[in-house]
């Protein structure tokens, strides 16, 4: 199979699973060891600068304050997934295109506290993950739908409009797809 890394995850009608259903997800890696992603349409009711202060990173004039911060998946809750535009210039990145990069590491919060990270970024905690062979298992079941990723779907539309607008760039709408599975 194809590696369908820098694609979305839609996730189908019939996914129940509280932490997918109605999700998102951007594919940030898909090999012989696994699938990662993050969800990209559910903000947490948490904000950069109440991150920043957790952290007690400097944050008061940060022109991004005000970002959400989102629920990347139901895996390492408890680690930030920083989702970026740019090059891998910190500590702990991983390169997914030519535009964007997945960075793990703390360095890349300090900069963005004082505007100096890069201009578009997704901050997640936790992440969703698969083993060797269950997201391709999960796309035969036609659990989810796969759409090639675009930037101002991750950086500029409001979160509750991403999934139908991937599901548009496919000329579907979600909410008129049958969660049945026909069956010849």
């Amino acid at each position: 199979m194809t590696s369908l890394r820098d694609n979305f995850l839609l996730a189908m009608p019939q996914l129940s699973d509280p932490h997918f259903s109605g999700s998102l997800t951007y594919l940030c890696e898909q090999g012989s060891k696994g699938a990662l992603g993050l969800i990209v349409n559910k903000p947490m009711e948490l904000i950069f600068s109440e991150l920043m202060e957790q952290m007690q990173l400097p944050g008061e004039f940060c022109k991004q304050a005000h970002q959400p911060i989102y629920r990347g998946g139901p895996v390492h809750t408890d680690r930030g997934f920083v989702l970026h535009t740019g090059k891998a210039n910190w500590k702990a990145s991983m390169p997914i295109s030519d535009q964007l990069t997945l960075t793990t590491s703390v360095d890349i919060l300090e900069a963005l506290a004082v505007d100096e990270g890069p201009e578009d970024f997704l901050i997640a905690l936790g992440c969703a993950a698969w083993e060797e062979g269950q997201l391709e298992s999960e796309l035969k079941d036609n659990t989810w739908l796969t759409c090639p990723a675009w930037q101002q779907a991750l950086f500029e539309l409001p979160a509750d409009q991403r999934l139908d607008a991937a599901a548009s760039s496919l000329g579907i709408q979600l909410d008129l797809v049958s969660g049945q599975v026909g069956h010849a």
